[in-house]
């Protein structure tokens, strides 16, 4: 029944007396209202039956459903376990479909748009350090060393290290560190233009050693102060600390091998293919004519 006031309607649910509905039996003798407008009692047209009953009815995506949780076993990624899942819901009866929740509808609906995230991602970086070191050959040398830094981090995951699994997660790791590895290139080929627009050095091999030994020592501090920075991902427990974990680690270890790369992989990369940078002649005093 519903009441309507002001516009408004209530829901009202008309409740016996306490007294007369202390046991199921009572419910027999109430009264209703047959079709042809006269009052017979329940038990004519109804009986009570004792059941067991879930207590509540699961609703995923307001239908009935069955929640199944798992965990992928250590070195499993977890696109690896949805995809055995799913090839199982194939052999489901007309009817049944499946769903994700929490991490794997996360993946299922991330997973796309990783790679189109990722290039765009390189593509930013490297417009911006067009622009800014003003040549097309440089960003390259910078971010040659990208891809082996992720190879690190995919190293440790694809070995299950502590657990660790391709996810939503890991994949934010991964975008991070094309940023994090990038700046060490940076820092590098920065000086080494300098120094060759200074004239201080001869060739693009000597200019690229000099700027890395001048920027070992900015590159090896910020690398620490990043690794120890993500230490409490790694060591962290409780509610969200295997998200954490992955994210840590995949930083942690693409980082540290990154950095390593990059010491001697930018270098050999700015040697052989770095732009050739003249130094502007310096204008001559224009000769005063004899009076």
């Amino acid at each position: 029944y519903y009441f309507s006031l002001d516009g408004r309607s209530y829901k009202v649910i008309p409740q016996a007396r306490q007294i007369d509905r202390l046991t199921s039996d009572q419910l027999l003798g109430y009264y209703i209202r047959a079709s042809d407008n006269s009052m017979v009692p329940l038990a004519t047209v109804a009986r009570i039956e004792t059941a067991t009953v879930p207590q509540s009815l699961n609703h995923f995506q307001q239908i009935n459903g069955a929640t199944i949780s798992g965990v992928a076993m250590p070195g499993v990624a977890m696109g690896d376990a949805l995809a055995v899942l799913k090839n199982l819901a194939k052999t489901l009866p007309a009817g049944y479909t499946i769903d994700y929740g929490g991490a794997s509808r996360q993946l299922e609906q991330e997973a796309g748009g990783f790679v189109t995230t990722f290039a765009f991602a390189l593509i930013i970086i490297y417009l911006s350090l067009a622009a800014l070191f003003n040549s097309f050959v440089d960003p390259i040398i910078i971010l040659v060393s990208v891809p082996m830094s992720l190879a690190g981090a995919l190293i440790l995951i694809s070995l299950g290290v502590g657990g660790a699994s391709i996810n939503i997660y890991t994949q934010v790791g991964l975008i991070t560190l094309v940023g994090l590895v990038s700046k060490h290139g940076i820092l590098m080929v920065e000086v080494a233009n300098e120094l060759r627009d200074a004239g201080k050095v001869n060739n693009k091999a000597e200019a690229i050693l000099e700027a890395a030994a001048v920027r070992l020592r900015p590159i090896l501090m910020t690398t620490a102060a990043m690794v120890l920075g993500v230490v409490p991902l790694i060591t962290a427990s409780g509610a969200g600390a295997v998200s954490r974990y992955n994210m840590g680690l995949v930083i942690a270890a693409g980082l540290s091998i990154g950095t390593l790369f990059t010491l001697f992989v930018v270098p050999v990369a700015y040697a052989l293919f770095a732009s050739e940078h003249t130094r502007p002649e310096e204008p001559k005093a224009a000769p005063v004519p004899a009076e």
